[in-house]
């Protein structure tokens, strides 16, 4: 587990020689209204991203977070919480400009960074404005859907896991 003040360099095939302080204590100090409703670890042991996700790059990450994690080495949609095909080629993202620097594998990468520790002021208040208005689809759930019914509308539920929102509303 990291600590603050220490440097974490991160090599691994979408990264080499890229390093960050961490400046924040582990899982707390996070920006007023940025209220994730899953850490990292959980999201990945409940099913993210069909088990393909920081697979080549767990080294950089506690190690505690893979111990139950649901990972592949082939996106696999049955290993999500919900069962359902979830994601889009990063050639996807990028063309949508949803990658970001220095986050080459999007949103979930950095959640994880600032989750540990983080701190880069113009990039997390980018993020977690993203994050702030995904919660519409929270409302979309629960508007349209009975409570405890969660086969309604399972990709809108896998993708609020997915961004750290309450999936089970």
């Amino acid at each position: 587990m990291y600590k603050i003040g220490d440097m974490v360099v991160v090599s691994d095939k979408m990264q080499h020689d890229y390093q960050y302080e961490i400046v924040a204590p582990y899982g707390r100090s996070f920006d007023d209204g940025f209220d994730p409703f899953y850490s990292p670890a959980l999201m990945l042991e409940m099913g993210v991203f069909e088990g393909k996700y920081l697979n080549d790059c767990r080294s950089e990450f506690p190690q505690d977070w893979f111990e139950n994690a649901k990972l592949a080495d082939i996106a696999n949609p049955e290993l999500n919480y919900f069962e359902i095909k979830s994601r889009q080629p990063l050639h996807e993202w990028k063309r949508k400009g949803w990658i970001i620097n220095p986050d080459p594998r999007g949103w979930f990468q950095w959640f994880c960074r600032y989750y540990m520790g983080r701190r880069i002021p113009g990039v997390d208040a980018h993020q977690i404005k993203r994050w702030r208005a995904f919660k519409r689809h929270a409302a979309q759930v629960k508007a349209n859907c009975e409570c405890g019914d969660w086969t309604c509308r399972p990709r809108q539920r896998q993708a609020l896991l997915q961004w750290s929102h309450n999936a089970l509303v």
